[in-house]
C-alpha cells in the first residue's frame, strides 16, 4: 500500500473522511508542508485545504518537487482546487467543480474558497463564497428566489469580507433592495438545504485517490 498523506481541513470532517480513504491526515498546509511530506516519504499527496492570509501558503515550487519525485500529487475544493487550475499542465491532478470553475476562468480569487475555522475542532466559521453562489443558484431554481434577487444578495456575499461571511450577514448587507418575505424564504432554505460543494469536491478528490490505490503498479 502506498503513503498517502491528505492535508484536510474544514471542507470535510476526518470522521467523514477516514471512511472513504485509510491516509495520514494532516491540518490545512502551510508553506513546508508539501516539503516535509515529501521528506516522510508519501508516495500520493492529497491537496485539498491549505492556509491563506493566516500564514504563508503553499508554494508552487513545493508541488512541483513532489511532481518531479514522481509523486502523485490530487488538488480539490480549497487551496486544492486553486494550485491544481495553477499546475495541471505540470503534472498535478486537479478534481472536482471548483477546480473547473478556476481552470476556465469562472472563479478566478481564492476569495472564492476562504473562511474561517476554528484551528481545534476545525469547524468553519463563515460561509465560502463558491458554497454561498451555489446555494443561491440551487435558491433560484427552486423558485425560492427570483433572478433579480439573486443578483443582489450575491453582491452583498462579495462585499463582504470573507471572514463575516454568513448568510444572516448577506441578507442584512442587502438591506432593503430585498423584501423581507424573500429574506425568510431565503434563509430558511439556506438553513435547510445549503450547498456545501467544498466537501462534494473533497470527497470525489478521496474517492479518486482510493480508485487509484486500486489500480496495480505495472513494474
Amino acid at each position: 500500500m502506498q503513503k498517502i498523506i491528505v492535508f484536510l481541513g474544514p471542507s470535510l470532517d476526518p470522521a467523514s473522511a477516514q471512511k472513504i480513504l485509510a491516509a495520514e491526515y494532516r491540518p490545512p498546509a502551510k508553506r513546508g508542508d508539501i516539503l516535509a511530506a515529501i521528506h516522510d516519504g508519501a508516495e500520493i499527496i492529497g491537496l485539498i485545504d491549505g492556509v491563506f492570509h493566516q500564514d504563508s501558503a503553499v508554494a508552487h515550487r513545493e508541488i512541483l518537487a513532489a511532481v518531479k519525485k514522481g509523486i502523485t500529487v490530487i488538488g480539490a475544493s480549497s487551496m486544492g482546487a486553486l494550485r491544481a487550475a495553477e499546475m495541471d499542465t505540470l503534472g498535478m491532478t486537479g478534481i472536482g467543480k471548483i477546480y473547473k470553475m478556476y481552470k476556465d476562468g469562472t472563479l478566478t480569487s481564492d476569495d472564492e474558497v476562504a473562511l474561517v475555522f476554528d484551528p481545534v475542532s476545525g469547524y468553519a466559521l463563515s460561509e465560502p463564497l463558491i458554497n454561498i453562489r451555489c446555494t443561491l443558484k440551487n435558491a433560484e431554481t427552486a423558485d425560492i428566489i427570483t433572478p433579480a434577487s439573486h443578483q443582489i444578495l450575491l453582491a452583498a456575499a462579495r462585499s463582504v469580507f470573507y471572514p463575516h461571511r454568513t448568510y444572516q450577514k448577506i441578507v442584512t448587507v442587502a438591506g432593503d433592495a430585498i423584501d423581507t418575505a424573500t429574506k425568510y424564504r431565503f434563509l430558511a432554505f439556506a438553513a435547510t438545504t445549503p450547498a456545501d460543494q467544498k466537501r462534494e469536491d473533497a470527497i470525489a478528490a478521496l474517492k479518486y485517490i482510493r480508485d487509484l490505490e486500486s489500480i496495480p503498479i505495472t513494474p
